[in-house]
């Protein structure tokens, strides 16, 4: 682990900054796939990509936002109302992303597999 190559570092290292957005990554991805079991929605495959602004506000270097992508498989005919439920309790109850003031907002992208032949 170094800092950022902006921060001296020599920008071939995992930083900070790195780890922080991962963390709230592997909370989103953990929370959904809870939720999800308990609600009992199957799903094939779940991705999550996060990326975050950072930005000087108030004479302060910090992130003012982080995007998260998850990108969710599911059985052909899945049952779209339910996911979007289901996402709206994970970022409700995502300890992570609950903690922070920074806002996080999540993009996700629903694919559904083509039925077996």
């Amino acid at each position: 682990m170094a800092p950022p190559r902006e921060f001296g570092g020599p920008g071939d290292a995992w930083t900070p900054e790195h780890l922080f957005l991962g963390a709230v990554e592997a909370c989103f991805l953990f929370t959904f796939r809870a939720v999800a079991r308990a609600s009992k929605l199957d799903f094939i495959n779940v991705n999550v990509h996060a990326e975050g602004t950072v930005d000087r506000y108030a004479g302060v270097t910090k992130f003012t936002e982080i995007i998260l992508r998850p990108r969710m498989t599911f059985a052909h005919g899945v049952d779209r109302a339910k996911v979007a439920a289901i996402l709206a309790k994970t970022e409700k109850n995502c300890l992570i992303s609950a903690s922070l003031t920074t806002p996080v907002r999540v993009e996700a992208e629903i694919v559904e597999s083509e039925a077996a032949a």
